[in-house]
């Protein structure tokens, strides 16, 4: 799931970045209310995490903007504003959750999850993800291969989980390296073979059928049966 978090304070926002892409998000960032505004009305994120005190207009007037142009993904306000007054006209004028500065890092984690299940609802797309005898937990953030949970890392985690919610379909290194690491392609970093190839090991070694299949020259597939 992807996160947009808006904070001007550059230490706060790269920490926070940093801690919910820790947790499995794919996170992008913003320093002030206008290039919050004009990424988040692309409608691409699935929460947002955001800063009151931003410089060039008030966070409650940036989530009401938000909310004016359509923009439902849930807000978590980020404030060192902690009176009850606060927290109840944050949450009038928009936001939906409320967390005061200072907080614990695994409290935001458990908030923003919190948000992405309340946003989700009953009726919401599925929140797990299956091929073969892999299972993906998008929630609690767990894949297990029958029925044994495999030990992946964050980033592998993202990465399994966004070839599982395109099975059958080739992604590119590129797309691999801008989905989960937010980077624009370099030919010279190896990065994406690096996880792939240690994803694959915990993916399929010692299990049949081989499911993380490298199309050559193009990048990585997961599908059931034979080589693509």
């Amino acid at each position: 799931m992807r996160l947009l978090v808006v904070e001007d304070d550059r230490a706060i926002r790269d920490f926070v970045a940093q801690a919910l892409g820790e947790a499995g998000f794919a996170v992008d960032v913003a320093a002030d209310a206008a290039t919050a505004l004009a990424l988040a009305v692309e409608g691409v994120h699935d929460a947002l995490v955001v800063d009151l005190g931003l410089p060039d207009r008030d966070g409650l007037e940036l989530i009401e903007e938000l909310r004016r142009r359509g923009v439902s993904a849930p807000v978590l306000i980020l404030s060192a504003r902690r009176s009850v007054e606060d927290r109840v006209r944050g949450l009038e004028q928009g936001g939906d959750d409320y967390l005061p500065k200072p907080f614990a890092v695994a409290e935001l984690i458990a908030r923003v999850r919190a948000l992405l299940r309340r946003a989700a609802g009953p009726a919401a797309e599925a929140t797990t993800l299956s091929v073969a005898d892999l299972e993906l937990d998008l929630v609690r953030h767990e894949a297990r291969r029958g029925g044994t949970l495999l030990n992946l890392s964050p980033r592998e985690f993202q990465i399994l989980a966004y070839l599982a919610a395109n099975a059958g379909r080739v992604l590119t290194r590129a797309m691999i390296l801008d989905h989960v690491w937010q980077m624009r392609f370099d030919p010279q970093t190896n990065v994406v073979d690096v996880h792939v190839h240690r994803l694959r090991g915990k993916v399929d070694r010692g299990r049949r059928p081989p499911l993380l299949h490298t199309v050559r020259g193009v990048g990585y597939v997961l599908r059931a049966g034979g080589e693509p």
